[in-house]
């Protein structure tokens, strides 16, 4: 008598014996058991889906779930195919730890029916995710591979349950409780696309990650156009879209990305963002320079990481999305050890003004910020909203009140420095003058009014310059009336701000607020569902 494997009856076998069997067949379809799929990735200088999951995790803190799984005989196509025709049928799945916190991952194996993902895989990805759900692990999804298997999408059968076993359901539930992580390690269109798209963080292999709604064959046969996978590359996805976080070089470079990202944030929103013990002050050069990097003349331009190298712990600052959206600077840093997230305008880029690339990419990073419950510094220099007929026709003042909304639904202590200009809607949508802040700072650079002062000059008193003698000194002359009142002490005389400063105590004021400061109650907002964000 003989097993569905044709292998003698296990009751006539011992436990050795038995246990044998289990071990070979792991070991068939581990990388140990495929020399030829192992090789195949290292010629493409990858590393297999398993070596992501050992060079991620914690030595030897990776427990596999699912290892023996095999395909679901859910189409004709697939009725006759075992675990050896798909291995773990196409995704690595289990719990593992990074820094000790233990995590949730899934890796999609190329090697397997290109990196698809089948209807057992699928069950495989939601037992992750339920156990991340039920005990709070972050989730870090590592892919490359065509996402759904068409040898099993091509039915209504099993297509007509919809959301694969509820997995885009669960993410968007996970979303704000636990950090989201999609790292694109090779091509990603379709599946892997709509999976980053509800992540937190997602960072690109350059020369193979790509992302798309669909690949270039489906886009020739819908389209008739012929296009390449690179068309939708790191590059695109980092400068154009910004759907792309960061890209590195190689998949070890992206995978200890992931370990950085991730020792920014807490476990879950339930806890507390991590404090280091190890922290190194800016250098003292960096400090001192504080004072002068900032020029008074606004139309003069300067580097805002040298203000905030000066600030944060001494290498601690990892800047998101760097290319995309360049007006504005966002990232994690560490200021005496406490997580923070920075938010800072960048005047060397559109003067630093706000467009509708930059109302993706600030509002989205302050909800980010907020949902783990991470302090926001912001450093403002803003002369206000980028006009034109170009923005207001992609949308900017439908976009605009994104930022106002995450700031006034957020309970996350916000800090506000303001460095230089603080103009108008600009103003506020970067923190300033909030009542809600736990804290307001002014630098003596600073000047705070309504709009420019150059443009209100221009639009208020065109008569009067006009009918001037001299209209260019008359007009200078009303210039320097308004800027008179514009600056840090007139802002503090009312108690619009907190304090004016000495730039060079920037860092251990802040210090303080973050070592005295717990999350704003928010038993003050009204009852409701939610709310609906600006789109």
């Amino acid at each position: 008598m003989s097993d569905e494997n044709g292998d003698p009856n296990r009751r006539q076998l011992d436990s050795e014996e038995l246990l044998e069997r289990v071990i070979e067949e792991k070991r068939k379809v581990s990388d140990e058991g495929r020399p030829e799929d192992v090789e195949q990735m290292h010629e493409n200088d990858a590393l297999t889906a398993r070596e992501r999951v050992t060079y991620l995790c914690d030595d030897g803190s990776f427990d596999e779930i699912g290892q023996l799984a095999s395909p679901g005989p859910s189409t004709p196509e697939t009725v006759d195919w075992d675990r050896h025709d798909a291995p773990a049928d196409g995704i690595i799945t289990g719990i593992g730890e990074i820094d000790g916190c233990p995590v949730a991952v899934g890796s999609f194996d190329f090697t397997v029916k290109g990196g698809s993902i089948g209807h057992t895989g699928f069950t495989k990805l939601r037992r992750i995710l339920d156990l991340a759900r039920d005990n709070g692990y972050p989730v870090v999804l590592l892919h490359e591979g065509g996402g759904h298997r068409i040898q099993e999408g091509l039915d209504a059968r099993p297509i007509a349950h919809g959301d694969y076993q509820g997995t885009f359901d669960m993410l968007a539930k996970l979303s704000g409780y636990v950090p989201l992580v999609s790292g694109i390690m090779g091509a990603g269109f379709a599946g892997p696309t709509n999976y980053a798209s509800l992540c937190d963080y997602v960072p690109i292999v350059e020369g193979r990650g790509n992302m798309g709604m669909a690949g270039p064959e489906i886009v020739k046969a819908a389209l008739g156009k012929d296009i390449s996978k690179d068309d939708y590359d790191a590059r695109f996805h980092t400068v154009e879209t910004g759907m792309a976080h960061a890209s590195f070089e190689t998949d070890e470079k992206c995978l200890d990305s992931i370990r950085t990202y991730l020792s920014y944030l807490p476990r879950n929103a339930t806890e507390s963002p991590p404090k280091t013990n190890d922290q190194t002050p800016p250098p003292q050069s960096k400090v001192e320079d504080l004072l002068e990097v900032v020029p008074p003349d606004p139309k003069k331009g300067y580097d805002t990481h040298n203000v905030i190298d000066g600030i944060v712990d001494q290498g601690s600052f990892f800047e998101l999305q760097e290319n995309f959206a360049q007006n504005i600077i966002v990232g994690f840093a560490r200021i005496d050890g406490h997580s923070v997230g920075i938010v800072a305008n960048n005047p060397r880029i559109k003067a630093g003004t706000i467009d509708v690339d930059v109302t993706s990419k600030g509002p989205r990073f302050i909800s980010m910020c907020d949902a783990y419950d991470v302090p926001i510094v912001f450093f403002s220099d803003i002369p206000g909203f980028l006009p034109g007929p170009d923005q207001e026709r992609r949308g900017l003042a439908r976009h605009a009140g994104k930022f106002l909304y995450e700031l006034g639904r957020a309970t996350t202590p916000i800090i506000n420095v303001t460095m230089r200009r603080g103009y108008g809607f600009g103003y506020l949508a970067m923190a300033g003058g909030r009542n809600a802040n736990q804290l307001k700072l002014v630098w003596p650079t600073t000047e705070i009014a309504g709009m420019s002062i150059e443009g209100a000059v221009s639009l208020v008193y065109r008569d009067k310059i006009q009918d001037a003698e001299d209209s260019e000194a008359k007009r200078q002359e009303l210039i320097d009336e308004f800027t008179s009142r514009t600056g840090p002490l007139r802002a503090t005389e009312d108690m619009g701000v907190d304090a004016a400063i000495d730039p060079r105590n920037t860092r251990d004021i802040i210090t303080h607020v973050l070592e005295r400061t717990e999350q704003v109650d928010s038993d003050k907002l009204p009852p409701k569902k939610h709310g609906i964000p600006p789109i």
